[in-house]
């Protein structure tokens, strides 16, 4: 039997379950649902044809900006563009805090950069500063001078 989909383009089965049931989970408390196969391949099968429409108006309108890298503002154009701006403020909140977060990140990672550029900058001034200085008391040694 052949597949329809390739397996490369299938979203995974167990992210869209825990999704389904937690989305489910805030619209009735106190109950325990069980997602049939058939409607969790529905649920991956929309999501995916959704990904594929939204990430192709995102394109569409990245090359029209004459760029060949979405952005996520072009994803948020593009939700408002095939008539999903609802998802908008949710979707910008996302964002907003995804950005907070990678720029921490890249502060923490660039200053541990800088920390240990600097040290392997120290180190090797330090071991030339060592060995200029004992080699400075071995010439003082044998001129006689003491170096004091």
């Amino acid at each position: 039997m052949e597949k329809a989909v390739a397996e490369t383009e299938e979203l995974p089965k167990a992210i869209v379950r825990r999704v389904v049931k937690d989305k489910l989970s805030h619209c009735a408390d106190d109950t325990d649902f069980n997602v049939h196969k058939d409607a969790l391949l529905a649920f991956s099968e929309s999501a995916r044809i959704f990904i594929h429409y939204l990430s192709a108006t995102a394109n569409d309108i990245c090359k029209e900006s004459k760029r060949q890298t979405i952005s996520g503002d072009d994803v948020l154009k593009a939700l408002e563009e095939i008539e999903f701006s609802e998802f908008l403020d949710p979707l910008n909140s996302s964002l907003i805090e995804f950005r907070k977060k990678n720029a921490e990140k890249k502060k923490g990672t660039s200053q541990t950069k800088d920390v240990k550029k600097k040290r392997k900058l120290e180190e090797p001034l330090s071991d030339k500063n060592e060995g200029s200085e004992s080699k400075q008391d071995e010439n003082d040694e044998e001129n006689g001078t003491g170096g004091d």
